[in-house]
């Protein structure tokens, strides 16, 4: 089953009175994308009708005794925690944290680590075998005059986004050095979002890289994150359309409540105050 409409990822409305653009920063979970991904999701799509001959046998109806022929739709998904637009918990990047407790899981991750000011950094122009690097994100900064507050959401846009129903998506991508993950987190910062598959370099260059000896940076931001808290947002979306100030904007990344769980799924917005 596909859309039959292709919904604006902006839409413009008062909410708590004020007057408010919303985009949309979260990727649509599709059938289409289930092949590509490295961790494939499965979608069943329930008619109404096909529903009616299911549940009628049990009510001691038939289906003619629903308007129609009709009862309700549904659909059954297959998938991890981590499909789509997700946030990650302290507890998916390793099983001991601080003083060798266990990290927060997404149950736990309080509300004001996910609703807070936004800043986008443009970091297109940096290569996935370098990364992104703390000079990187320190040069950004101050290249759009920006300082970091406690409990800003920092986004990070590469435009891989652009690439998400491709082949190959999860490989293209400059992730983030732990340097850099480091600088953002000891300033206060407890989201880090980007639009790519993952926030650390591709699998590919950092197993290469293992392979050869260096271990230390095989996932070296997500590590970094048990002992050193904080959450990140992957698989975001339409980064481009944000203010070109790049700050002025709140995000809302709310997960859903899933009980131990490493991450959970999340609807992302930004909330840009209408002049």
């Amino acid at each position: 089953m596909t859309s039959t409409t292709d919904q604006s990822p902006i839409e413009t409305f008062t909410f708590a009175g004020n007057r408010m653009r919303v985009i949309d920063l979260s990727q649509r979970l599709s059938p289409a994308t289930s092949d590509i991904e490295v961790m494939p999701h499965r979608i069943e799509y329930f008619t109404h009708e096909e529903s009616a001959k299911q549940v009628s046998p049990g009510l001691g109806l038939t289906t003619d005794h629903w308007l129609d022929g009709c009862a309700w739709a549904y659909e059954r998904i297959t998938l991890t925690t981590h499909s789509g637009t997700h946030l990650d918990a302290p507890y998916h990047y390793g099983p001991a944290g601080r003083g060798g407790s266990r990290p927060r899981t997404i149950d736990e991750v309080p509300f004001r680590w996910v609703m807070g000011d936004g800043v986008v950094l443009h970091l297109m122009h940096c290569t996935k075998e370098r990364g992104i690097r703390e000079d990187d994100i320190v040069a950004e900064l101050d290249r759009i005059g920006y300082t970091l507050k406690p409990y800003d959401i920092v986004l990070i846009r590469t435009d891989v986004s652009r690439h998400y129903d491709e082949p190959g998506y999860d490989l293209l991508h400059p992730g983030l050095r732990r340097d850099a993950t480091a600088y953002l987190v000891e300033r206060g910062v407890k989201l880090i979002g980007i639009d790519a598959w993952g926030l650390d370099r591709p699998m590919d260059v950092m197993a290469a890289e293992a392979r050869a000896g260096d271990r230390e940076q095989l996932w070296e931001s997500h590590k970094y994150g048990a002992a050193n808290e904080y959450c990140q947002i992957e698989k975001l979306c339409n980064l481009d359309t944000l203010p070109a100030k790049q700050y002025g904007f709140q995000v809302l990344a709310l997960p859903v409540r899933i009980e131990a769980a490493s991450g959970a799924w999340a609807r992302v917005v930004a909330l840009v105050p209408e002049a």
